[in-house]
């Protein structure tokens, strides 16, 4: 049964076909649990239940089928524990539960199954250690329990299982060391996969003298994360590798040359990643890979020279974190298959040649570089290229393209170049922008209102640029939704003038949400190892910070360094799920709104070098997360609130407000009354100033501080009048 929907009572009377001999359930719709009826089916052989929406644990009935031979289970949000009943199955030879959320501890007797042959319970929860076991006699060949949740040493009882081809346990949290040597016991092995783990893998460097049947199968290997310090020298007895991962360990010094001497023509994946390689011994800096090399990933090392390119063509090259310095001329020549490449925090210089439009590039990243010359137009006008185009931190000119119709791109990031004239209106037409990042150029035009239609765009900086005119939207813009899914906007530095809108702030929907998941903003490309995060740089805390990884959960908007004026619009208090705001150095006026009190989750509060009077608003301090508080510089008068979040406050919050008194300021001083002039005072005068000090006793020291300033307005306003009546 394909692309179905199962009620429960249909279900259910599955169990009635008693002489069925397979079962085949595939992308169903049935929301309930799997019925224990299916227990009834004694004859059935095949049970495959792939894609279909279940809940609850598999049922112990299971355990009922003691023909079956081949179970498959996968990605069905089967939970619970796996039933100890499935250990009666002794005909089983094909054991498959994977992408479920099953949990616990995986039961022992499961790998000593008579006649299973695989068995594979890949990305589930299970956790715990695996408990020893007897594997004598044992015909399994294929073991994988990837991305589980299982703890303890490296069962040695994995070591008895002699006809194992493919063993992977990667991305779990297994401890301790293991030696590399042990697995000369698994002499078909020709799959093994360690990696991401908490395992010391111990590499006996036997040389020569080793037994030439050594692993001498093996053509896949993955020791990422295992503190490996140097190559395997077992790697380089083996002709036939196809994929190699020693990615994240220690390993320095040079990349040995039998790497493409020997497996040329067999290699398809290679990871040698954050490590602390220097250098590559190579004849060519083409590499002689043939037409099925797929990737090759050498980022953050410390690499130096010229970029290796593949001389057949790979899907996925990322050179990222190194210290390269130039590129062949024309590589582009050798990127036809190229959907991902990563350059990015290098010193390459020079021009990037327009052929680079020729490829099928969905990721092009090499930003923080020194590459320079015209920005490459048809990057952007070329219908073909581009979910990712990331040329951060480098020194391109000229103006960005006019002519963009068929836009894919979810990333555009130009920060730090020298990128000049009008922002293009056809950016428009990007539909599925979700990140626009055009900071640190000279771009010289008004507040892009019309992008406020794009409803997947997060990210939004055009700071330092020399952008003017008012902030907002413009009559068409103000029904519907408008920048409804931003979360980070950052026009700081630039010459806006004008008040800020009340209703503009009130359509950043997103904003006015509580956002608890903490995901990250990446995209995903085609292959599962091939990934992009976005990086924003914003002014955060008191100091710019980079952001490696933008989470949905950090909010934030810059306004700062422009020529701003009128009140803080009080809607600003109803973007409760901001977290960074930042108004300084503009001219607003008038009084800090309460309502930002109600903005909960806010971190970091900076509305220093404005105009604003009044007092601090006792609702701050309901800002129970806040940590940077920047109000100086402005008009501010009275008693700073103590409780919370302010007692934490240094004094260069507050300072340049010669009106603001109270920790950690100077104290407020109390009342007294005022020192008697020297002339006679009418009674007029007196009856006055008496009457405020009534009102004082009735109201406490808190409202005497308000009649000092009430005496020093009598005496401004009043004693002019009372000479001019004596005279």
């Amino acid at each position: 049964m394909y692309d179905c929907n199962l009620p429960r009572p249909i279900l259910s009377a599955i169990g009635d076909l008693v002489d069925l001999q397979s079962l085949d359930i595939s992308n169903c719709s049935t929301y309930s649990s799997m019925p224990s009826t299916i227990g009834n089916l004694t004859k059935l052989q095949i049970l495959v239940i792939t894609l279909c929406q279940f809940s609850g644990p598999i049922p112990y009935a299971i355990g009922q089928l003691k023909q079956l031979r081949v179970l498959l289970i996968e990605g069905c949000n089967m939970s619970g524990r796996i039933p100890n009943s499935i250990v009666n199955m002794s005909k089983l030879i094909y054991l498959g539960l994977p992408a479920n959320s099953l949990s616990g501890e995986i039961p022992a007797r499961l790998f000593t199954l008579p006649a299973l042959l695989s068995l594979e319970l890949d990305d589930n929860h299970f956790s715990g250690p695996i408990q020893e076991f007897d594997a004598v006699p044992s015909y399994m060949m294929r073991l994988r329990l990837t991305r589980n949740e299982l703890t303890g040493d490296f069962p040695k009882s994995f070591f008895e299982l002699t006809s194992l081809i493919a063993l992977e346990i990667d991305s779990n949290n297994l401890a301790g060391s293991v030696d590399f040597s042990s697995f000369q016991r698994l002499k078909k092995l020709r799959a093994l996969n360690l990696s991401h783990n908490n395992l010391s893998v111990i590499m006996d460097d036997e040389g020569d003298n080793s037994s030439s049947t050594y692993l001498s199968e093996l053509n896949e290997l993955g020791l990422a994360c295992c503190n490996i310090t140097k190559f395997p020298s077992i790697l380089s007895r083996l002709s036939d590798m196809s994929y190699l991962d020693l990615s994240c360990n220690k390993i320095s010094g040079n990349i040995p040359n039998w790497i493409w001497e020997k497996w040329s023509s067999s290699l398809v994946h290679l990871n040698l990643s954050n490590n602390m390689l220097t250098s590559m011994e190579v004849t060519s800096y083409l590499l002689p890979f043939n037409r099925n090399f797929e990737t090759l990933d050498l980022s953050s090392n410390m690499l130096q020279g010229q970029i290796p390119i593949p001389n057949a063509s790979a899907e996925f090259l990322d050179y990222s974190h190194n210290r390269f310095s130039s590129i062949l001329p024309n590589f582009t020549l050798y990127l036809s298959k190229t959907w991902y490449l990563s350059m990015s925090k290098n010193n390459i210089s020079g021009n990037v040649p327009h052929s680079i439009c020729n490829s099928s590039l969905l990721v092009l990243n090499l930003a923080y570089n020194n590459f320079s010359g015209t920005f490459p137009s048809c990057v952007m006008e070329q219908k073909y290229f581009g979910n990712i185009l990331n040329l951060r931190g480098n020194h391109f000119e000229g103006m960005l393209p006019t002519n963009v119709t068929r836009c894919a791109f979810q990333t555009i990031d130009l920060n730090g170049n020298k990128i000049e004239g009008r922002l293009p209106r056809a950016l428009g037409n990007c539909t599925y922008l979700e990140v626009l990042d055009l900071g640190n150029n000279k771009i010289a035009d008004t507040f892009p209102s019309w992008l406020g239609s794009l409803s997947y765009l997060r990210v939004l900086v055009l700071r330092s640029n020399q952008l003017y005119g008012s902030i907002g939207y413009t009559f068409e813009d103000k029904s519907g939704d408008h920048f409804s899914n931003l979360q980070i906007i950052d026009l700081a530095s630039n010459n806006f003038t004008g008040n800020l809108h009340p209703q503009w702030l009130q359509k950043f929907i997103s904003m006015k949400k509580y956002n608890n998941t903490g995901e990250i903003i990446s995209h995903r490309q085609g292959i599962s190892y091939g990934f992009y995060q976005d990086t924003v740089t914003i002014s955060c805390k008191g100091s710019s910070m980079t952001f490696e990884r933008i989470l949905t959960t950090l909010t934030a908007i810059d306004l700062s360094d422009n020529a701003l004026e009128g009140s803080i619009p009080e809607s600003v208090g109803k973007l409760v799920s901001l977290h960074v705001l930042n108004l300084s150095h503009n001219a607003f006026s008038g009084r800090i709104p309460p309502q930002l009190g109600g903005i909960t989750a806010l971190e970091s509060l900076d509305l220093s070098s404005n105009r604003i009077s009044g007092e601090i608003p006792q609702e701050l301090t309901n800002l129970t997360f806040l940590t940077v508080l920047n109000l100086s510089n402005n008009k501010l008068e009275g008693k700073i609130p103590e409780s919370r979040q302010f007692a934490t406050f240094e004094s260069s919050s507050y300072e340049g407000n010669a009106g603001l008194c109270g920790d950690p300021l100077p104290k407020c001083a109390s009342w007294s009354p005022p020192s008697a002039e020297p002339h006679a005072e009418s009674s007029f005068e007196h009856v006055d100033i008496v009457m405020f000090l009534l009102v004082g006793v009735g109201f406490g020291v808190g409202f005497a501080a308000g009649i000092l300033m009430k005496t020093s307005w009598i005496s401004r306003w009043f004693h002019p009048l009372v000479s001019q009546r004596r005279t």
